[in-house]
């Protein structure tokens, strides 16, 4: 996944393409490639690294052409490297593919295809495209996609052109974000609206299930089955910068926003049927049924992320487990033995704690997996087992899909541990899947009440200390809400075990102190209802956060949220988004820099 474009028209598409690809490097990338119909064939240009690779190998040899596709990619199949760079092409280099999202059953297919005779060169889902479209070509391109599209589970959004028939163009998305640039004798694709705004403002925004068949002179939108769908072009009215956003006004709340899309792409491969399948990770039942303990090790958000992971293992797998910030780990003299697996955890894969805890669990002999979003990254090569999440590039200092896909991955995790040692009924495994599968639909529902929290925002935009309390796992899911909360806004912000308060923290609340309490844990419910009566009697101001149904919280708090109803163990997923969202607003309201907040970086890479 990463970055899209495509060029067909009466001009020379490399230097379109190049500087299309420009304009999406704020998204993120490691390698990046370009495909052109030159002179009778297509001609593929890819490099590892930075665009200016790319360029370097394109003033040696340039590629003229009038059709071509380009791509920056952010791993996901296959670590950063030339060959599993795309443009990914068919044996015969006579079909050409760029795509974005995650091929689901590209395992299947690839040994399908292998079994019929074609040879593959890269370790990505993407290749199985490009054979599979070939196998299936019979003369023509639209055809061939239209039926590749219909074998294929997942997300995606792709770029096709074909030697045979280079007068064509086909666009397809399905859940991946795809757009067609609507010029004079010239069409365009990409996969955000950057890419072409510097020759187009008129825009079609393709929904899922869509084709586009580009030539130079017009646009056909078709859906899968062929039929000719009609749609006013879009006019784009925005400004570079905020296109680069998507809209809107900062890159945290594009992220925010990104998080049901984010969710899809965690699980989804991961998921097969009432089972958790982790083909890619080399955990094999032996190597599960040999843990007897287990250390979870990082830094801010990711440490966060596993205090959630440390109650999801041990409710379902039943093996003791420990959490460790990655800073201390070290110099404890942790004890660690054969039998300990030691999960790291880091957005960036880069961190310079974690990487260190890594190596010295590793010294000591235990066996380390990494929960990462960077394919490629100095924690995914040093472990012995690595959960890829999903999340996509983020570019916003304050983390948050990358922190909610670290839940998804430390879920799925749980789930299969406990499927191994059969702690948990079967059925339980299928209800949770069944019911994990529902949250980025629940996540939609939560992201349609942003502006109940941009309101409940201005009550808090004046305020210097405030204080997030919840129980069990509400209480790891405050933790990160209060960090958002602070390191964006600036306020004082401290949370709490909700049951704590009388141990001294009532001591802190004083008429009008702002109390945000988290209460979705069904067994909890009445204790932490408790709470706020406690604070309340104090003075403090509170606003609640609850599962639906939960009309006893109003008759409390000054505010009620309502979340939708889903598993106790899967609510911090859930509850996430109303306090990234009021962290956001609360930012917003008090005029700070969102993206980049004082005093901080997005990946520590010194000790």
């Amino acid at each position: 996944m990463c970055g899209i474009v495509g060029y067909i028209g009466h001009r020379d598409s490399q230097g379109i393409l190049v500087e299309g690809l420009k304009k999406l490097e704020y998204r993120g990338y490691d390698s990046a490639g370009i495909a052109v119909y030159s002179d009778g064939g297509l001609v593929v240009r890819k490099a590892k690294g930075r665009l200016a690779v790319l360029e370097g190998q394109l003033c040696e040899q340039p590629v003229v052409g009038s059709a071509g596709i380009g791509h920056t990619r952010w791993a996901t199949h296959g670590k950063p490297s030339d060959v599993n760079s795309h443009p990914h092409t068919d044996e015969k280099q006579q079909i050409s593919v760029v795509h974005n999202g995650i091929i689901e059953n590209y395992i299947p297919l690839k040994e399908e295809l292998i079994a019929k005779g074609y040879k593959f060169v890269s370790d990505t889902d993407t290749e199985v495209i490009a054979h599979l479209i070939s196998d299936l070509y019979e003369g023509d391109i639209v055809a061939a996609v239209r039926a590749a599209v219909k074998r294929m589970r997942g997300a995606f959004g792709l770029g096709v052109l074909a030697e045979a028939e280079p007068d064509k163009l086909v666009a397809v998305r399905m859940h991946s974000p795809l757009i067609i640039g609507l010029g004079q004798n010239e069409n365009f694709i990409a996969s955000d609206i950057p890419a072409i705004l510097e020759h187009t403002r008129d825009v079609y925004i393709l929904n899922d299930g869509e084709m586009a068949i580009l030539t130079k002179d017009g646009v056909t939108l078709t859906d899968l089955e062929g039929g000719e769908i009609s749609r006013e072009a879009y006019r784009v009215e925005w400004d570079l910068e905020t296109a680069e956003k998507g809209g809107y006004e900062h890159f945290m709340l594009k992220e925010i926003n990104e998080q049901p899309r984010a969710y899809r792409d965690t699980m989804s491969p991961r998921i097969d049927g009432s089972r958790v399948v982790l083909p890619d990770v080399g955990l094999t039942e032996d190597i599960v049924r040999s843990i007897r303990r287990i250390q979870i090790v990082a830094c801010g958000t990711a440490s966060h992320a596993g205090l959630v992971g440390k109650s999801v293992i041990e409710q379902l797998a039943r093996i003791p487990v420990e959490t460790d910030v990655a800073s201390e780990y070290r110099y404890r003299d942790p004890i660690i033995t054969s039998d300990t697996l030691v999960i790291v955890v880091s957005q960036s894969g880069e961190t310079a704690d974690t990487l260190a805890a890594l190596r010295e669990a590793k010294r000591q002999g235990a066996r380390v997996l990494a929960i990462t979003n960077v394919v490629g990254s100095s924690v995914a090569r040093e472990a012995d087992h690595v959960i890829l999440t999903m999340a996509g590039p983020e570019i916003a200092v304050a983390s948050t899909k990358a922190y909610t896909t670290m839940l998804i991955a430390f879920y799925l995790l749980g789930l299969y541990i406990a499927q191994t040692l059969e702690t948990v009924p079967a059925s339980f495994i299928e209800e949770t899947l069944d019911a994990m599968q529902k949250l980025p639909e629940q996540v939609e529902a939560l992201l349609g009440k942003a502006d109940l929290m941009k309101k409940v925002a201005q009550q808090f935009k004046q305020t210097e200390n405030l204080f997030f309390i919840g129980r069990g796992l509400d209480y790891a899911a405050v933790v990160e809400g209060s960090l958002k909360l602070k390191e964006i806004s600036y306020i004082h912000s401290e949370a709490y075990a909700a049951g704590e308060l009388k141990h001294g923290t009532l001591a802190l609340i004083t008429e009008g102190t702002p109390v945000i309490a988290l209460a979705t844990q069904e067994a909890l419910f009445e204790k932490t209802l408790s709470n706020i009566v406690e604070v309340k009697a104090r003075g403090a101001k509170v606003l609640g956060i609850a599962n639906e149904g939960h009309t006893e919280i109003a008759k409390e708090a000054d505010e009620t949220l309502y979340i939708p109803r889903t598993l106790p163990l899967l609510t911090p997923a859930l509850s996430a988004i109303p306090l990234q969202l009021l962290a956001y607003h609360v930012s917003v309201a008090r005029g700070n820099d969102v993206d980049k907040p004082r005093n901080l970086a997005k990946s520590v890479t010194v000790e």
